[in-house]
């Protein structure tokens, strides 16, 4: 069923803009016809297209879900990807949000070759936000995830280690003996039920930056003995602790 994002249900919504577009013209939609309608507190209902204009569409609402359409993951999962070359970043933020990440947090790391300036980076971000957006209407996500702001490698994981209830993990290519899927069967319930994941660009990480992670409690795990590209590992990563923790 076709599915839309908006900020609130209720009895009757009006959609104008991209929204209207994708459900007039991209989706063909007729009146009468059903569409999913998934809002900002995750609630989910059926409404039914009651009438088009030149620019909108309204929307009347059949019947509120009862639980049995949402999608999300059980576990909160944090995507840190360092920028990879070319278009990669728009390939893996699509992937991320099938395999149910909550949120992307796009770095920069030593081993990036891509340098954006301020409205380099704002563009990115909503081209992000978008793919992301496209992506879990796709796969019938409740919850669009979040692409944040580009930020520095250093700053994310001192930031991100100070959150008591996330676990972390590097994934790293010089690490031999842990694996992720060790470090996450070493985890309980009362480690909590939020996972970060941070990926490497091309090169991976410097040796500096893994001891850095590792002098504040961050674990270097690897994705195995083959060295994965890095859309690979990102993909790898996610779909491993989803596996181990989430719904796969």
């Amino acid at each position: 069923m076709r599915r839309i994002f908006v900020d609130k249900i209720k009895s009757k919504i009006v959609l104008d803009g991209d929204d209207a577009h994708h459900i007039g013209y991209a989706l063909r939609a007729r009146v009468g016809d059903s569409v999913t309608v998934a809002d900002a507190s995750g609630d989910v209902a059926t409404m039914r297209v009651s009438s088009f204009t030149r620019d909108t569409v309204t929307l009347e609402l059949v019947a509120r879900d009862d639980g049995a359409a949402h999608t999300e993951s059980p576990i909160i999962i944090t995507l840190a990807m360092c920028l990879p070359k070319s278009d990669k970043m728009d390939m893996i933020v699509q992937k991320a949000t099938e395999l149910g990440v909550t949120q992307i947090q796009p770095l920069e790391s030593e081993n990036c070759v891509v340098k954006y300036d301020e409205k380099k980076r704002k563009a990115k971000r909503e081209k992000w936000q978008k793919i992301a957006e496209e992506a879990a209407k796709q796969c019938a996500r409740t919850k669009i995830p979040r692409v944040n702001e580009i930020m520095l490698f250093s700053d994310f994981i001192k930031r991100v280690r100070s959150e008591s209830s996330t676990n972390v993990a590097l994934c790293y290519e010089s690490e031999k003996t842990l694996t992720i899927k060790d470090w996450l069967r070493e985890k309980s319930p009362n480690d909590g039920e939020r996972y970060t994941v941070i990926v490497g660009a091309e090169g991976g990480f410097t040796s500096s930056e893994a001891a850095e992670a590792e002098a504040i409690g961050i674990a270097s795990v690897t994705l195995g003995p083959r060295i994965l590209r890095c859309e690979t590992a990102a993909i790898a990563a996610v779909s491993i602790v989803q596996y181990e923790k989430g719904d796969l």
